[in-house]
């Protein structure tokens, strides 16, 4: 069908409109894309900036932090070796006692009547022994002078023999009775603290039942372990540095007192025994404590402050380089003290950067505030 000549011209019109329209919208697709790699050239990140904190030199050995627990040089369970009723308890808890004081008493009254018995045995046996004695050195003179006979007087002589047997067996029987009584005090073995005792009396308690509990606490001993390749570096006698790690307390003048040559099953680490001196009562027994074992000479070392010390992958530090790069540096720490840490490194330095963060890593980019 034609259409009539008056609608053909707004027809063209649009379509021209159309094309004009599109190549309006390519061309400034074209002129954005030439403008993007200048406007990305403007925007590029800088490199962030660090601060630096200057490290000291001192003078310091390769050290190893070890922890353990504190116990007693000496302790001990103590209990009656016999039974019997108690009857009284001289000492109470938190008493420091001597070597030889009394801690308990059982009721005597019946060890007390068995050896009364057994030296009225005695005194018998005693005096048969005597006479038995006398009636045979009689016989014996008798005999040379032909008034018995040898029959008879080997009869005295064997009754005299016997007696004095009885008597030796009385004696023995009497010290046994002597020995339960003294056993019926309970002395303290050594010089201690009395940690734990009965509080009442009257209770029936049998032998070897723990009533007493001694501990020697002027002395302390960590036990610690330390891996295999330390062994050969520990000495017995070796003064270590030991602080408690809740209380605060410390000592210069602890001494390494053992090394043992078998490793423990579980961890295969070496046991080892620090003697630490408690005179003063500083420390707790049956607290944890730190060590801090000497494994070589003294030599250069630095101080940095803890929060330039990372530990991720291996403890190490950073710094910048001439041209402005990070590098990693790998240190040993051998002191970490209240906000500073003492290291040892293989290369030199002499400022580190402080609270590095997470994304710097070798070879980073960086300014220096």
């Amino acid at each position: 069908m034609n259409l009539p000549s008056n609608s053909r011209a707004p027809r063209a019109l649009a379509v021209a409109g159309l094309v004009a329209a599109t190549l309006s919208v390519s061309a400034c697709s074209r002129a954005d894309a030439s403008s993007t790699p200048a406007a990305g050239a403007k925007t590029e990140a800088a490199p962030p900036s660090v601060k630096l904190v200057s490290a000291r030199t001192v003078k310091a050995a390769p050290r190893e932090e070890v922890t353990g627990t504190l116990f007693p040089a000496q302790m001990l369970q103590v209990g009656f070796e016999v039974g019997g009723r108690l009857a009284a308890v001289k000492v109470g808890k938190g008493t420091v006692v001597k070597k030889g004081d009394v801690l308990g008493q059982l009721d005597v009254e019946i060890v007390d009547a068995q050896v009364a018995q057994a030296e009225a045995a005695v005194a018998a046996a005693q005096a048969g022994a005597d006479m038995a004695a006398d009636v045979a050195a009689r016989n014996q003179t008798l005999q040379k002078e032909g008034g018995v006979s040898d029959l008879q007087n080997r009869s005295t002589a064997a009754q005299a023999a016997q007696a004095q047997a009885q008597w030796l067996a009385a004696k023995a029987q009497l010290s046994q009775a002597r020995a339960a009584r003294r056993r019926h005090d309970l002395k303290a073995p050594f010089e201690g603290t009395l940690i734990d005792a009965p509080e009442q009396t009257g209770a029936t308690v049998g032998p070897g039942t723990p009533l007493f509990n001694l501990e020697r606490l002027d002395t302390l001993l960590l036990k610690t372990t330390v891996a295999e390749s330390l062994r050969a570096r520990l000495k017995p006698g070796q003064k270590v540095r030991v602080e408690s790690i809740a209380g605060g307390a410390f000592t210069e003048d602890a001494v390494v007192r053992t090394i043992l040559p078998s490793a423990d099953p579980a961890t295969r680490r070496v046991p080892v025994e620090l003697s630490v001196p408690n005179a003063d009562g500083r420390f707790v027994a049956h607290t944890l404590a730190r060590a801090v074992l000497q494994l070589g000479d003294d030599q250069d070392a630095r101080v940095v402050p803890g929060s330039a010390l990372s530990s991720a992958n291996g403890d190490h530090v950073l710094i910048v380089g001439s041209g402005g790069e990070v590098k990693r540096v790998d240190v040993q720490v051998l002191e970490r003290r209240e906000r500073e840490v003492v290291v040892l490194a293989r290369s030199e330095f002499e400022s580190v950067i402080d609270h590095p963060t997470p994304s710097l890593s070798q070879g980073s980019r960086v300014t220096v505030k």
